[in-house]
Formats: structure tokens, sequence, C-alpha cells
């Protein structure tokens, strides 16, 4: 075998041992959640929904007056998935998924959930967090291209299911530039696992930018105002449910409950449309 012969099968080999490593781990990140010792029973007359932070303060607001005019409990519980998942399993009747791909990983563990009744409810953009009084005076995308602008972006890194994955990408390739996608690149100062840690990242590292959700400064005025991105350069994502099977089935009627006006005016208060 020729020199160039053998680095050529070394370079492939190399690269299907990453590959495959990378396969295991995100196939070891959903196993690692599911315990197949624990039984899903949810149905004990509470609703619970379970999901990832952001539109769980819109969620907790339309339960509180479902409660109120029906009796009905209801617990909305949000947070980082390692934090509730083995309640889940173990009583949820309802998972939200904060995008369509954060919902698609959901159903890797919670595997009692069908991805065929899967419900998208609302739908934000992602805008530009920035400091309170936007000192930088950012205008919109073309800002964060300029040397020395200091983002943050959201990326689950390949083990952590987030809303944020590639949107940062998404949009700065969204014109075909690859120039665009370089130099944003270049102004990233750091990739937080989860919104909840890219707002942490933000705050604390005084950062220009960070690339989110319109519901995160909305409902954090103290901290930070926002930017729109122009329609160009827009990326939206939506929200979604889905019901066990084995439900309580006061489950469905508060779903279709979220999809009433009232509840579209809470949702659109904090940045969602239908």
């Amino acid at each position: 075998m020729s020199f160039s012969s053998t680095t050529h099968f070394l370079y492939r080999w190399a690269f299907t041992l990453a590959a495959l490593a990378l396969l295991v781990a995100c196939t070891a990140s959903a196993q690692t959640l599911k315990d197949p010792s624990i039984t899903h029973a949810p149905k004990d007359g509470v609703i619970r929904a379970y999901g990832a932070g952001g539109p769980h303060t819109a969620y907790r607001r339309v339960a509180e007056i479902f409660e109120k005019e029906t009796g009905i409990p209801v617990e909305i519980i949000a947070g980082p998935e390692s934090k509730w998942t083995k309640d889940a399993q173990r009583q949820a009747d309802i998972i939200w998924g904060t995008s369509e791909q954060s919902m698609t990983a959901f159903l890797e563990t919670y595997t009692e959930f069908a991805s065929a009744k899967v419900e998208p409810l609302y739908i934000r953009p992602a805008v530009i967090a920035v400091q309170k009084g936007n000192p930088k005076g950012i205008e919109g995308f073309d800002d964060l291209l300029k040397p020395g602008m200091r983002i943050v972006v959201t990326e689950g890194a390949g083990i952590y299911n987030t809303s944020g994955n590639g949107v940062w990408e998404d949009i700065a390739g969204r014109l075909g530039s690859l120039d665009d996608v370089k130099r944003f690149r270049d102004n990233i100062i750091a990739y937080a696992k989860g919104s909840g840690a890219s707002f942490k990242a933000f705050k604390e590292q005084q950062a220009d930018a960070w690339i989110t959700w319109m519901h995160w400064p909305i409902n954090h005025p103290d901290d930070a105002d926002y930017v729109e991105f122009k329609p160009e350069r827009k990326i939206w994502r939506d929200t979604n449910m889905v019901i066990s099977p084995k439900a309580d089935p006061q489950a469905v009627e508060f779903v279709e409950f979220l999809k009433n006006d009232r509840a579209a005016a809470i949702f659109r208060s904090e940045g969602w449309t239908r």
C-alpha cells in the first residue's frame, strides 16, 4: 500500500471512529435519562406538564386560570430535564417542547408519548437580547459582525436538549453568505448549554448580545432589552405539547383551553403567536 493510500485509509478510519463516538454519545444521553424500572402511571387527578424553561411562564399563567375555573389542579414543572426526568417518566400527563427538534429528542426518552400526537401550539421569533439600555447601539444583524462584538449563543453540543440548537447558524447563514457565518462566529464568547445557562453567561460576562427567544428579555425586563431581526434573518420555532395515552382525561381539556382567546392573549404578551 502506498503512503498516500495509507494516509487516506487512516483518515477514513479516524472519521468513522469519530462518527461512531458521536452516535454513541447521543444515544447514551437518551438512554442515561430513560429508567426502565419506572412505571408510567400519571392518572391521579392532577394534570402534570413537564418541559424546558421559557414557555413555562405563559403555561403557568394559563394553568392558574384553568384551575380556578374548573377546580382541576395543574402543575407546570420546568427546568433542565435532568432535574425532572424521573418524575416525568413516572407521572407526566403532558410533555411540552420548546421547538420541534426539542420534542423529537424528548420522545427518545418518554417513549409512552407518540410523535403523531404532538400538537404545535404557539410560535415565537429569535431576537437579539442586549444589555439594558442597549449601550452598544445594536440595531440588527450587521452590527453583530463588527470586530469586538461579544455574543452568547445557546447550543446543546450534542449532549443537551435545547431549542437553541443551531439557531445562531440558521440566522448567520440565512442569506447563503459563508463570510457572515465566519465573522459572526469570531465574535461568539460563549456556547452555553440551554437558555438558562446562556442567560447567566450573558449577564455574568456582560456580553453585548445574546441570540435567544423573544420571551426571555420580555420576562426579564430589568436585565435585558431586545432588538428584532429583519424578516430576511428572522427564525421562528414553536412550543408544542403531547399527551400521554395514560393521562388524566382532563389533560385534553387543559390543552384545548391553552388554545382559546384568553390563553392566546397571555402567550402574545410574552412574544408568542398562533
